[in-house]
């Protein structure tokens, strides 16, 4: 996977040149939309990098949540996941919308029949909906996908569905760790009884995916406890634009359900590829 086009064409996320006095402004930032919320205020940011880079940003209370710079995890977490999912006419569920990145890269595999994308945050979603998002356009053409406003851990961790709405996936890029939530009332989502009530969840040999920041030795041992299979993709790359070109260390948390037809998915499996300079 070219990760450099990935982030730098726009047919994979919009992202164009401002022609002249806007490239004088590259060190500062526009605010396109700000709003406060009981977790602190979420802003929708374009800045102009050196060279004429548009790059779009979601924070909230002034911490980073998504760049167009980087979206090698979020991707990552829909592509392996649904690698390790052998099954066609797929139900998936996405705690997150985000920039949509992990969304695309559900959609961008025909084996998926419906995405399901919650999200806590409604001006989030407005800004999809409007246009305003780099993915907006392709996302927003995709029958299969539905954006909802609620908690996905509400959801995950609430009754069992029958059997026919059970999902083959969840994937959740909510918070920035286990041990780093946005919201402490996650929390239990964490804990061998919140994974037992998720796995309720999942369809017969379904995939629960969790993306974090960084690695939680703790939060391993629950996923291995509670599921039958078990592993940690661990995705690192370098951006020359990001920590002075250092490499990047994310984790995405698995677990498999029994059932279902066999797959690839083998206990403690580790990156796959050579981490990515992107440039």
């Amino acid at each position: 996977m070219d990760e450099t086009s990935a982030i730098a064409q726009p047919e994979d996320g919009g992202l164009a040149s401002l022609p002249g006095d806007e490239r004088a402004e590259s060190e500062k930032h526009e605010v396109l939309d700000s709003v406060p919320t009981p977790v602190g205020t979420l802003e929708l940011r374009r800045r102009i990098e050196d060279g004429g880079l548009t790059v779009i940003e979601i924070t909230l209370a002034g911490g980073m949540l998504m760049s167009t710079l980087c979206s090698v995890s979020e991707r990552a977490l829909a592509s392996v996941g649904l690698d390790l999912h052998p099954g066609r006419d797929l139900r998936v569920l996405v705690g997150g919308l985000g920039l949509g990145y992990t969304a695309a890269a559900v959609l961008a595999d025909p084996r998926v029949a419906q995405l399901t994308v919650v999200d806590r945050l409604p001006t989030v979603i407005r800004w999809m909906r409007e246009g305003l998002l780099p993915l907006s356009e392709k996302l927003n053409g995709d029958p299969r996908l539905a954006i909802v406003e609620g908690d996905v851990y509400t959801q995950v961790l609430g009754t069992a569905p029958a059997d026919g709405d059970c999902w083959d996936l969840i994937l959740i890029d909510v918070d920035h760790a286990p041990s780093d939530p946005l919201d402490h009332a996650s929390l239990p989502f964490y804990r061998w009884h919140g994974q037992r009530q998720v796995m309720d969840h999942l369809a017969p040999g379904g995939i629960v995916g969790i993306w974090s920041s960084e690695d939680d030795d703790d939060f391993a041992d629950v996923v291995d406890e509670v599921y039958p299979d078990s592993l940690r993709e661990y995705v690192r790359f370098r951006h020359e634009m990001i920590e002075e070109g250092d490499e990047i260390a994310e984790v995405i948390f698995f677990g498999r359900c029994e059932g279902g037809e066999p797959g690839p998915f083998c206990r403690g499996r580790k990156n796959r590829a050579t981490p990515p300079t992107i440039r």
